[in-house]
């Protein structure tokens, strides 16, 4: 599925043009790369995402953004947290892997279903269909195409499509991730996944 991530939170209302967010989000949970290091380190992340937190209504005090000093400790530790273990990661991104109740197979068909809506396809030589990433493009692309759409008819579907699939597929797995990530402790993640899940609730409440 492609898409763009955008380099800037420079929408942060929950309800309103919520796209960038979506994507955000995704270009900060995909594989490290020295762009997204750099662009973690900019002087006005953390003021962005305190104001986010407040906006989002999280718990508490905003936490701070404590970070990685250097490039390789946090490539390694994405590795050891979303991609390696036995026998599997401590926290994988892929809603299979937290929804034991369900088979595999019939996860993927589903949110694939929901793909086919707009006529999409994901590229599974990277992502899986329930792949955290693939989920977060395919709500950006719904977004997209609900601000850009030409009647009401249609976008109050598209806002169904997309709460629809928030409460079948992401917020039913998403949620426990983000508890295990605040239960390791690592460096950034935490605080990422709590501001996304607290973003996405709003979006399944609006």
């Amino acid at each position: 599925m492609t898409g763009h991530a955008v380099v800037g939170l420079r929408e942060t209302r929950p309800t309103e043009n919520s796209v960038d967010l979506y994507r955000v989000f995704s270009f900060l949970f995909r594989f490290p790369s020295r762009e997204q290091f750099a662009w973690m380190r900019r002087a006005e992340f953390p003021g962005a995402l305190a104001k986010l937190w407040v906006e989002l209504g999280c718990r508490g005090d905003f936490p701070g953004l404590n970070l990685f000093e250097r490039y390789p400790q946090y490539e390694s530790v994405y590795i050891a947290l979303f991609d390696v273990g036995v026998p599997a990661p401590p926290v994988p991104l892929v809603e299979s892997a937290w929804r034991k109740s369900q088979p595999a197979q019939q996860i993927a068909h589903d949110n694939v279903n929901f793909y086919d809506v707009l006529g999409l396809r994901c590229d599974t030589s990277r992502y899986p269909p329930d792949h955290l990433l693939t989920q977060l493009e395919f709500l950006a692309a719904v977004r997209f195409a609900r601000e850009h759409s030409a009647t009401e008819l249609n976008r109050e579907s598209l806002q169904r499509l997309e709460h629809d699939f928030l409460g079948r597929h992401l917020l039913a797995w998403f949620p426990a991730a983000a508890r295990k990530l605040r239960e390791l402790d690592p460096p950034v993640f935490p605080l990422l996944a709590t501001l996304l899940e607290g973003f996405l609730r709003a979006q399944h409440s609006a």
